[in-house]
């Protein structure tokens, strides 16, 4: 079976914007945005899923994963918040992918959402499981820059789990 977020992989879009932020934050000290991280944040996003039955398809939990950060480089080149960007960007992608316009309302709205902390408890389980997903994706208790790092503790992930 063929899913349509193995398309996003190929898109020209995508493919030049992720190399484009791994360039961007090739010397960068703190967390990168890369295909590792976006693939971390699919993975567990699935996990955490199929844990507690949220009746979300594969395909729509890989494509927002891997869609999550598209914006952080227009962020890093406008300094516009890349939530916003990202979201026109991965509409633009999931649509040549084959995606419906039901579908792709739901992907970019937890797009949008991702990096806001009250997507914990509040918003759809997309938007819930994603959140929850980029965090658990970084392993703050064991980085290097813990010290230096301007995140709060709150929003530092301290744990394997949670």
């Amino acid at each position: 079976m063929t899913y349509r977020y193995e398309k996003i992989l190929t898109n020209p879009v995508f493919v030049s914007t992720i190399r484009k932020i791994e360039e961007m934050e090739k010397d960068r000290f703190y967390c990168r945005h890369g295909m590792e991280h976006l693939i971390s944040v699919a993975r567990i996003s699935y996990i955490i899923s199929l844990e507690e039955q949220a009746g979300l398809s594969k395909d729509i939990i890989y494509a927002a994963a891997l869609l999550h950060d598209i914006g952080r480089a227009t962020e890093y080149e406008t300094g516009s918040p890349h939530n916003s960007s990202g979201a026109e960007t991965a509409k633009d992608i999931m649509y040549e992918c084959g995606y419906s316009e039901e579908e792709i309302t739901v992907v970019t709205d937890s797009i949008r959402s991702h990096g806001h902390e009250s997507r914990k408890t509040e918003g759809t389980s997309l938007e819930k499981i994603l959140c929850r997903a980029d965090k658990l994706s970084r392993t703050c208790f064991k980085c290097r820059a813990y010290e230096s790092c301007n995140w709060t503790d709150e929003r530092k992930n301290n744990t394997l789990v949670y």
